[in-house]
């Protein structure tokens, strides 16, 4: 692959919905651009951009890839991202290294929320977008609806490019609205025809809103507008490239990828409306004078770089995915990693094509390219020179909230396990791992069930390991409502020296569920030696780990010891733990001991239309409707209570009553006292356990 200085790049992220054809178009591009000989189909399992075993067997997208595209002098490079909302983290990365996003919309199943969120995105990195729509060889796929819907979402600013000619159903050719040519396909070839009758009034609807938005760039356009004059088709370009850069128009154009129609003009488009990096701001801090530094994609600054994403597969080795922000890149550079304080060599640069690295001798700013084997690289860190070391604000990356309990098939698999999964969240920064040691379990986190499903097939088919999910322990504790007073005294007698120890105890509430005990002694008279008092301690210590209503961990206790006796032979450390575990059983059950649930302060964003039924569910899920509160874009913020034992599963009914618009987050609040048929049955199954034989808390 040839070299390309900067302003010959241009970085495209594709954004949609999953399934309108992003994939697809990719394949379409390389084809023509000569990267490949014939097109791949997703449903073949052979496109370029979807290399990995799992994105083939379930036939959608899982993580992003890279293709660059030559096309004319130009580098363009294409990011495939996921549509489906569970690899969200992939996209997020994605936006974050691109300078423009192509919104591809399906024009059979027309706009849909992934087109709204992809829409959102672009807002919020302020990112110059067109909108592609595919599937034009269908022949209920409508142009048409398409672009009145995303009117009358976004307004004005949706401007045809191009219009479609269709003859006997079939899509056959394209009005071009800034030149108001016709044009047909024949074959591969294009020629251009007649506008057809019954295309002339849209195309001048079209045609007039394109040039009232050129007026608008500058007074002498305006003045020229109003007074009858014409803008010549250079004068056109060059106005709406200022305002699709700017985001005051948003082009829209139409093909189809299985054809190969429309493709071609829509590459021709990327180079000649979207911005190339230099167009673009970007700053880091100069960690030698403390100041900002102006990266700019500057090729003749200090050389540095951003990991925006990082490939671990067991097939084709570790990549760290950089972007240039200043200088040049090249093989044989030694750079310096800020995060992790190492330096180190570049032995060889790439360019990643999909899944097939293509080695480089040099990378300029603006540019994106792979490293391999950089030493404890992860995605978010700064590559520089310690001469001049930079750092770079990281990329904000979604919170994962859907959790799993997960257990090691094969026990002996522990190990290469935890290897595995650091791994892939090295490449997948939504995936986490918590090991909550209070409840003796280990929970696997990702954003929804289906990119759990895929972490335990990946598991199984790329490292040879297998796992099983389960729904996640909830984290209740134990406490204690009342007072009581108890004694208790353990003697063994075995031959030879016994075992004697004697304690008398008080247990109350302590008014702190943030600890788990408070221990005090009132011994007078040397009943209980003050030596054993670490011993009655560790016993309590030893207690709370596993509470005696339910096995869970005890919160909230006073233990007092105020008498006792002891044998001058027969005492021993262990004989007072024993007696005082005894104690605390005895006690506690006798105190109305009650379970604590967890309970979470929930937020739900979604449109207002979805409000009353996202309420209701709540409710059934003993949830506690706090407030809403409106934001723009039509939508609310809905605040509530809610045990965490109602979160199982709530990612997916969240999405099944909002059609994939509502959102959620939520952070630990309190706890409460559960309600009586939850302890009940908390109760029962720890009774059921004992009896198995099988009590693992």
């Amino acid at each position: 692959m040839n070299i390309y200085t900067t302003d010959k790049i241009r970085n495209v992220v594709l954004l949609g919905h999953g399934g309108a054809g992003k994939t697809s178009l990719v394949e379409a591009m390389a084809y023509l651009s000569g990267i490949t000989s014939r097109m791949g189909k997703v449903a073949d399992k052979n496109t370029i951009s979807d290399f990995g075993k799992e994105e083939q067997k379930r036939q959608i997208s899982i993580s992003t890839s890279v293709v660059p595209i030559e096309w004319e002098g130009y580098k363009i490079n294409v990011l495939d991202t996921p549509g489906y909302f569970d690899f969200v983290g992939e996209v997020e990365e994605a936006v974050s290294a691109a300078d423009a996003a192509i919104i591809v919309v399906s024009g059979k199943s027309g706009v849909e929320v992934g087109t709204q969120k992809a829409w959102e995105l672009c807002d919020k990195y302020k990112l110059p977008r067109m909108v592609y729509v595919t599937e034009m060889d269908i022949d209920n796929a409508s142009f048409r609806q398409v672009v009145a819907d995303m009117t009358e979402s976004y307004g004005k600013k949706m401007a045809p490019f191009h219009l479609p000619i269709r003859e006997n159903e079939k899509f056959v050719g394209y009005i071009n609205v800034i030149t108001e040519n016709g044009n047909r396909w024949q074959g591969k070839e294009v020629v251009e025809c007649e506008v057809p009758d019954y295309s002339r009034e849209n195309l001048q609807i079209c045609k007039d809103a394109l040039l009232e938005a050129v007026a608008e760039t500058s007074e002498e356009f305006m003045e020229r507008y109003f007074g009858g004059d014409t803008f010549s088709e250079a004068e056109i370009r060059a106005a709406l490239r200022n305002n699709v850069m700017d985001g005051s128009i948003v082009p829209m154009t139409m093909g189809s990828n299985i054809l190969c129609q429309g493709v071609y003009t829509l590459l021709d488009d990327v180079i000649k409306y979207f911005p190339s990096p230099e167009s673009r701001s970007l700053k880091g801090i100069s960690l030698k004078t403390n100041e900002i530094f102006d990266a700019d994609y500057d090729f003749a600054k200090a050389k540095s770089a951003y990991i925006w994403k990082t490939i671990v597969d067991p097939f084709i080795g570790k990549y760290s995915l950089v972007k240039v922000c200043s200088g040049v890149l090249k093989a044989d550079d030694i750079i310096f990693n800020q995060d992790k304080d190492v330096e180190e060599k570049i032995s060889k640069l790439y360019v990643m094509q999909g899944g097939k690295a293509v080695e480089i001798g040099e990378i300029h700013a603006g540019d994106i390219g792979a490293i391999a084997k950089l030493t404890g690289a992860r995605t978010g860190d700064t590559l520089s020179t310690k001469g001049n070391p930079i750092q770079y604000g990281k990329t904000e990356i979604s919170t994962p909230y859907t959790y799993k309990r997960y257990k090691a098939v094969n026990k002996g698999d522990i190990d290469k396990i935890s290897q595995s999964l650091q791994k892939m969240m090295a490449e997948d920064l939504t995936l986490k791992v918590i090991n909550d040691g209070a409840n003796r379990q280990t929970l696997l986190c990702g954003m929804g069930d289906q990119h759990l499903e895929v972490v335990v097939s990946r598991l199984q088919n790329e490292y040879k390991v297998q796992i099983e999910l389960d729904k996640p322990k909830v984290a209740y504790r134990e406490t204690i409502r009342k007072k009581s007073d108890v004694e208790y005294k353990y003697k063994k007698q075995s031959g030879g020296h016994g075992q004697y120890g004697h304690v008398k105890m008080t247990f109350e509430p302590s008014g702190d569920v943030e600890t788990p005990f408070v221990f005090e002694q009132t011994v007078v008279g040397g009943a209980v030696p003050k030596n054993f008092f670490p011993a009655v301690e560790k016993g309590l210590q030893e207690s709370v780990i596993k509470g005696p209503l339910a096995a869970y961990p005890v919160v909230g206790v006073k233990a007092v010891l105020y008498d006792g006796s002891y044998h001058p032979v027969d005492s021993s450390e262990m004989a007072f733990k024993m007696a005082t575990i005894q104690a605390f059983k005895k006690g506690f059950m006798e105190a109305t001991p009650v379970l604590l649930e967890p309970i979470y302060s929930l937020k739900v964003t979604a449109p207002d239309s979805y409000t009353g039924d996202i309420m209701g569910d709540l409710n059934k899920r003993r949830g506690r409707v706090l407030g809403m509160t409106p934001v723009p874009g039509g939508k609310q913020i809905i605040e509530a209570d809610i045990p965490m034992a109602s979160l199982d599963g709530y990612c997916t009914d969240l999405r099944s009553m909002t059609g994939g618009r509502g959102e959620y987050s939520y952070t630990f609040a309190r706890y409460e006292q559960a309600p009586g048929d939850v302890q009940e049955k908390e109760v029962a199954a720890r009774a059921a356990k004992v009896a198995e034989g099988s009590d693992e808390g």
